[in-house]
């Protein structure tokens, strides 16, 4: 099942037409959100993302569209032999059918998708970078549209070269992020992240896991940008997104990595998810 503007329907009855906006030109966005256990994680930070994602591509925000009520159309559409799993879902918002470029209205659909999340940490996990086509800086690359065909070459790169993930540069030849994930570099007792202004994706558990650094004296955090040579020179390397949490790299070419930090910072963030409907 799956939700279409409210109504609960099968996959195999939901169709899109050939003006579908979001299939023609990627006038979309969406959110990825883990719920646990019926807790949607860390819910007020997505809605507040989506709301701040519909500002600034000029889409119709619905005044049906509150927190309360996205949340129970997320919970809603779970089915009973999910309940009480780890859940991952996609609320895609993408104008309705009409236009060319320029679209005939700005209201908007939606979609909830619902698919039981079975992601587990690995203990080996490596990264190269993809050069090929770069992710340019600014605020539009911040938000999760559906426009992915970077992320989805380099994806296809990855699984011809039998690596774990991607990293991409933006036209500075900087580090922007992982094909699915931001990314942070530990060096002694630094941690990097890049800056949003570098062109990576403004991610929830991004913004937890800055916040958890914030709060340890022994780290200092900083959003910068960030060049591959700072890679090779790491301690360690760790991917974060609202599915995998945390996972650790430990290799990147020929460097290889400890995982301490990451980990440890995996166990906190768990427990953020734990209480974040306290």
């Amino acid at each position: 099942m799956l939700n279409y503007n409210g109504n609960l329907i099968y996959k195999n009855n939901f169709f899109v037409t050939t003006n579908n906006r979001a299939f023609k030109y990627g006038d979309a966005i969406f959110e990825t959100i883990s719920v646990i256990n019926n807790n949607v994680v860390f819910f007020e930070d997505h809605y507040f993302r989506l709301m701040a994602s519909m500002r600034m591509l000029r889409m119709e925000i619905p005044l049906k569209f509150t927190l309360e009520f996205i949340e129970q159309e997320i919970l809603k559409t779970i089915p009973n032999q999910l309940e009480n799993k780890n859940i991952r879902i996609r609320l895609s918002v993408y104008r309705k059918d009409g236009g060319l470029y320029t679209p005939k209205t700005n209201k908007v659909d939606y979609v909830i998708e619902v698919s039981e999340n079975t992601y587990q940490t690995k203990d080996t996990y490596q990264i190269d970078l993809f050069k090929d086509f770069y992710n340019y800086s600014g605020l539009l690359s911040t938000i999760k549209t559906t426009n992915r065909m970077l992320n989805t070459l380099a994806s296809i790169y990855k699984q011809e070269n039998e690596l774990d993930n991607c990293v991409l540069l933006n036209e500075n030849k900087g580090i922007v992020e992982a094909t699915n994930a931001n990314i942070f570099v530990v060096k002694g007792n630094e941690i990097k992240t890049p800056a949003l202004t570098e062109g990576c994706i403004k991610g929830i558990v991004r913004k937890k896991v800055i916040e958890i650094i914030q709060k340890n004296k022994d780290y200092i955090v900083t959003e910068t940008s960030i060049s591959p040579f700072e890679m090779q020179k790491a301690d360690e390397i760790f991917l974060t997104n609202s599915i995998i949490g945390i996972q650790p790299v430990t290799k990147y070419r020929k460097k290889e990595f400890k995982t301490e930090i990451g980990e440890k910072l995996l166990a906190n963030l768990k427990l953020q998810q734990i209480i974040s409907k306290a």
